[in-house]
């Protein structure tokens, strides 16, 4: 009994031996493989370098997408603030926070979230974004705070949800969309300046402004590898800073909204753009 135990753990440890030496050898024979395959790949980049080298002559053609001019708006002094009315933190506007707001010694008149409401939805619905021309959409408040607006975005068309929208971002910084880990709208670090494309033209936007133009021609006479960033107040009285901005225009001898400029600007582009 005991002999015949001794034996077969003699057998055992004889086919564990096996075992570690096939291990070994399929080991050994993976990495003569990876060692064979590295080189081959290194011998094709090698050529493809050298296939480079002798057609320097002919440029690599990137995709349309990239050769594509693309659009950046700026809606600056956004009126979106919160503040805790009764039990309960709200978005300030002049209809519904009148009394609330002079009885804290602030003018109602420049509480006007719809305003950046009707911007917004102006720049998101037009088909210069339905066509993938618009690149980035940046809101700043009259706080400061600077947010992200995706162009993929469908933002609420009524007033009573775009509020409700507003007051989630400014109070978790971040709207993420359902079911997914992408964030639609975020708020992000100042200054705006370091997320605009180094080949860009900035323009702010100003009834005051003594540069008259036609949008149109304006436009027409910028070039299309040119990216053309848009700085439009959004707000009720007043008028943008042109720290950053290269040009300061007026694209109309009367006063015009936000969204009525940013309709002309849209117009112009898709004009020029042939997008119909």
């Amino acid at each position: 009994m005991v002999r015949r135990y001794a034996i077969k753990g003699r057998k055992r440890k004889k086919e564990e031996n096996y075992d570690k030496e096939e291990i070994e050898q399929h080991i050994e024979e993976e990495e003569t493989t990876k060692k064979v395959r590295t080189a081959a790949v290194a011998l094709d980049e090698e050529k493809a370098e050298e296939v480079v080298h002798e057609l320097s002559g002919i440029p690599i053609v990137p995709s349309d997408q990239n050769t594509k001019a693309r659009v950046i708006f700026i809606l600056e002094k956004a009126s979106l603030e919160v503040a805790k009315v009764g039990k309960s933190y709200q978005l300030l506007n002049s209809d519904d926070h009148a009394n609330f707001l002079r009885r804290n010694n602030r003018n109602p008149a420049d509480y006007r979230p719809d305003i950046a409401h009707q911007a917004i939805l102006a720049i998101l619905d037009s088909p210069l974004n339905k066509s993938g021309r618009l690149q980035a959409l940046y809101v700043r408040t009259e706080k400061g705070v600077l947010f992200e607006v995706k162009p993929h975005v469908r933002i609420p068309r009524t007033y009573k949800r775009f509020s409700g929208i507003m007051l989630q971002l400014l109070q978790k910084l971040s709207i993420t969309a359902v079911g997914k880990r992408e964030k639609l709208l975020r708020v992000i670090k100042n200054p705006v300046t370091q997320y605009l494309p180094i080949n860009s033209r900035k323009i702010g936007f100003s009834y005051s402004s003594e540069k008259l133009v036609d949008m149109r021609d304006y436009v027409a006479a910028v070039n299309n590898d040119v990216n053309l960033v848009f700085v439009v107040g959004a707000m009720a009285h007043g008028k943008i800073d042109k720290e950053y901005a290269d040009d300061f225009i007026a694209v109309s001898g009367y006063p015009l909204s936000a969204a009525c400029c940013i309709s002309r600007i849209c117009g112009a582009l898709e004009e020029k753009w042939k997008i119909l």
